[in-house]
């Protein structure tokens, strides 16, 4: 069903502008239209944030944007709330995924939604004084806080004997970034699992306002390291989307090339840290690391660092690639996924190993889908969802990726999901490379105001940049890393396993702290 069919059958108007559909409503059916939009209408809540819009109407905007997957289109739907009572009736009594971002609201903008099932602190949970708000226009980016020291109310199982808590975290061994995760159990037998995280919130959101998309572009690239191309791309599309750039078909091709690129370097590193690291059986680690080391050294090699950083900019790539470069990205990456392969088989042919990832962690399509669960842990729970297909983008339309899916959703299904990418990844790169136009590889930058909504398929699942520029520069940009959708999802899949586990199902999903800690 198309969004106007939709938006007849509501008895509500919208105004379209290319594939994106607003709607303005008053704050007292905001809630009930979003409500059926997901349930009875079944749209995916991609991402719901808030604007402070006081300076020119004295209230907070609310934002829910719905994608319509099957369609490629997308609805947002607004309400203004007025700054002396900045509340509405919380969609997450009707909406499980906006849970979390109900909160970031509240922390950021002191928006409050009336009947949130968990009105906890969020980012702020102990460090940041009561009552302030970072995302206010108000508030300066280089403010010196006091520490307020404020103790979280962590979730507490009681009522039978033996029940104990395991405290992890936040500083862990290795290099991984901080975040807290507290274990009630019973024995070893997990009987809850919750997570506390933005331990080393950037405030990225707040020091792109005011600067020019290309001023932006060192911070978005630091997002999360390991998504540099993901991350940078979706800006620069939604920085075109907003002034109709027209990217040349060799930037299209050399896009989709470098996010494949970027997928593979990163299902290798996870299919070796899950195995490896994650199961104690080293000969998978060792030698899937070094497999993932001739990618990041092939990243050196092309662009002079090992995150592929300083490609992608708004209007296409800032550098070509040459014929050489091209062969040798080729069978490098026909290496890598040759020698990931023969990795795999020695994975299968040990039993002990597949009993470590077999039936441990399962999500079910049930909590993937009330979460809002994106990219490859939702195909591996049954979701059939991909923006490469649903929101095609650079060159993906021409490709037709063939979208893997398996329905188990455990710690097994995940590593299977990943192995079987790579093999789908490599033949488009392979694709590319055999077909690649000569052309120019940018176009005239043009800096128009607007909003502009850019969607990209990471090696983690959806990333959603919504851009708006006004003056010819950033007045607000939201960044939604498929993280901040699925760390919820630890208290789902941690239950009823044992604590030995837990590092499997953490390294299944391989989520990012500083994309989540924004």
């Amino acid at each position: 069903m198309l969004v106007q069919e939709i938006l007849t059958k509501l008895g509500i108007v919208g105004e379209t502008e290319k594939s994106t559909t607003f709607v303005s409503l008053n704050r007292e059916i905001f809630t009930i239209v979003c409500s059926r939009l997901s349930n009875e209408f079944t749209l995916r809540m991609a991402v719901l944030y808030a604007t402070d819009n006081r300076q020119s109407n004295h209230s907070f905007g609310l934002h829910a944007v719905f994608s319509l997957d099957e369609t490629g289109e997308w609805l947002q739907i607004s309400t203004a709330l007025p700054e002396s009572d900045p509340t509405y009736e919380s969609l997450t009594k009707t909406i499980m995924s906006a849970h979390w971002y109900e909160r970031y609201a509240m922390d950021m903008f002191g928006i409050v939604a009336i009947g949130h099932p968990d009105p906890r602190r969020l980012v702020h949970h102990e460090n940041i004084p009561l009552n302030t708000f970072p995302l206010r226009k108000d508030f300066a980016w280089n403010t010196k806080l006091k520490h307020a020291n404020t103790i979280y109310p962590m979730h507490h199982v009681t009522g039978a004997e033996g029940i104990y808590e395991i405290p992890v975290g936040p500083i862990h061994a290795g290099i991984i970034e901080p975040g807290h995760f507290r274990f009630n159990v019973i024995g070893e037998r997990i009987i809850t699992l919750e997570g506390k995280l933005f331990f080393t919130h950037k405030g990225i959101e707040k020091i792109l306002e005011n600067k020019s998309p290309i001023e932006a572009l060192p911070f978005i690239e630091k997002i999360s390291g390991d998504m540099a191309i993901s991350h940078t791309l979706a800006f620069s599309q939604a920085i075109e989307s907003i002034s109709d750039i027209k990217i040349s078909p060799r930037a299209r091709q050399l896009r989709t090339l470098l996010n494949e690129i970027e997928r593979i370097t990163m299902h290798i590193f996870d299919i070796s840290n899950i195995c490896g690291m994650g199961t104690g059986f080293t000969v998978i680690a060792s030698q899937g690391f070094k497999i993932k080391e001739r990618l990041m050294r092939l990243s050196q090699e092309v662009c002079g660092n090992r995150f592929w950083r300083g490609l992608i900019i708004p209007g296409g790539l800032s550098q070509d690639l040459s014929s050489t470069e091209l062969d040798n990205i080729q069978m490098t990456i026909n290496k890598a996924n040759d020698d990931l392969q023969n990795l795999i088989k020695i994975c299968h042919d040990n039993d002990g190993l597949r009993e470590r990832l077999e039936t441990t962690g399962i999500l079910k399509k049930e909590a993937a889908l009330a979460y809002g669960a994106v990219g490859l842990t939702a195909r591996a729970s049954g979701i059939d969802i991909d923006v490469r297909r649903d929101h095609p983008y650079a060159s993906y339309a021409e490709l037709k990726p063939k979208i893997i899916m398996l329905e188990i959703g455990d710690v097994y299904s995940r590593f299977k999901m990943r192995y079987r990418e790579l093999k789908v990844s490599t033949a488009m790169i392979n694709q590319i490379i055999k077909t690649i136009k000569k052309d120019n590889i940018s176009s005239t930058n043009k800096n128009n105001d607007g909003l502009g909504i850019s969607a990209v398929e990471s090696c983690r699942g959806e990333i959603i940049t919504i851009v708006q520029i006004k003056n010819g520069v950033i007045e607000r940009c939201v960044v939604r890393d498929p993280s901040f959708c699925n760390w919820p999802l630890f208290g789902e899949i941690g239950p009823g396993n044992i604590v030995p586990d837990f590092p499997l199902c953490n390294k299944s999903l391989n989520l990012s702290y500083s994309g989540n800690d924004m």
